[in-house]
């Protein structure tokens, strides 16, 4: 199976990943992460964040997840895709996906802002370090409309939710 972990950024999509792999490694299973991050380094560069290329970005990496899962490694993509076209058409395309929304409320993906990014998107237009997309607060960022699982990392401690997730 490959799971596909969604949500803004900060929300908790690669500490998540890596908990769960850590749980999957220990039980014998080969896993591997596809983090939207990493990726974007490597064969998505091409890529801006229009939606057509955040769009292609996440078929991108839904194609290498399945070759993982088709040769028996759980694959699981840890990316921001903020168009539900994009998240409908991996589900429709590839066998058992399992869709996974990270849900937070902005208020506090602000006060987290782990690598700076919403101060960022939140400061003047003018300035020029200021970042004009991102997802959601100067860019689209569409809710899922029907997640397998919806995780609450507001609530729920990283132990809590890498269980949910995998049972």
């Amino acid at each position: 199976p490959s799971f596909i972990l969604w949500g803004p950024p900060g929300v908790g999509k690669t500490t998540l990943a890596q908990a769960v792999k850590k749980e999957l490694l220990n039980k014998n299973l080969k896993v591997e992460i596809i983090d939207g991050d990493e990726y974007r380094k490597v064969i998505c560069r091409d890529l801006s964040f229009t939606k057509d290329d955040r769009i292609e970005n996440i078929k991108r990496l839904g194609f290498v997840g399945n070759i993982l899962a088709r040769n028996g490694i759980i694959a699981i993509l840890s990316a921001i895709s903020p168009y539900e076209v994009a998240r409908r058409e991996l589900k429709d395309q590839y066998q058992n996906v399992y869709s996974v929304w990270l849900d937070c409320p902005i208020d506090e993906l602000i006060r987290r802002d782990t690598k700076g990014l919403y101060h960022r998107a939140l400061l003047p237009g003018n300035d020029p370090d200021k970042i004009n997309n991102l997802t959601g607060i100067n860019d689209t960022f569409e809710i899922p409309e029907n997640p397998d699982l919806i995780l609450n990392t507001n609530e729920d401690e990283i132990e809590d939710s890498k269980n949910k997730l995998l049972n």
